[in-house]
């Protein structure tokens, strides 16, 4: 592929993105085999939708970079942090997802301070995408808290989302 003229912090969102994204589908479908083990089917087609959910950002990332002439590359996987409850999973997963509201926040700023409409669009859409899945996750953490069990058992509730 032919080197992009586009703006190289723009090109190193892409790149970041696309290794969050796909270190995204790796930790929900571990954690949907995990769940399942622990007899909490709900909760494991809850986690691999979420892995598909995830892999549709990846493609949208990766058809980008294809228009932009540079080739994808995802540098760098993340390892999946797990736990011994659901709590502890949700956790982990809400740190992770803030960590990638806070890529696209910084992306979108970037691209509408240089004028970038096309690469300032997808960044937005992908940020409300993360915010949504933030704050499902969120309101699942206060449900099963509420529930009266903070420290949330491998059986425990499947309630949220």
């Amino acid at each position: 592929m032919l080197a992009s003229n586009a703006d190289q912090r723009v090109l190193g969102y892409l790149g970041r993105a696309l290794s969050l994204e796909l270190s995204a589908v790796q930790l929900y479908m571990t954690q949907a085999r995990l769940v399942d083990t622990w007899g909490l089917a709900e909760v494991a087609e809850k986690f691999s939708a979420e892995a598909d959910e995830e892999k549709t950002h990846a493609d949208r990332i990766i058809s980008r970079m294809l228009a932009l002439g540079v080739a994808p590359n995802a540098s760098q996987l993340r390892p999946v942090r797990l736990g011994q409850s659901l709590q502890q999973l949700l956790e982990h997963d809400y740190a992770f997802e803030m960590e990638l509201v806070g890529l696209y926040e910084g992306a979108t700023q970037h691209c509408a301070r240089v004028g970038d409409h096309d690469n300032r669009l997808l960044f937005e859409a992908l940020l409300a995408d993360e915010q949504h899945h933030a704050a499902s996750l969120q309101r699942w953490l206060q449900q099963l808290q509420s529930a009266g069990n903070p420290v949330q058992t491998r059986k425990g509730t499947i309630n949220g989302g």
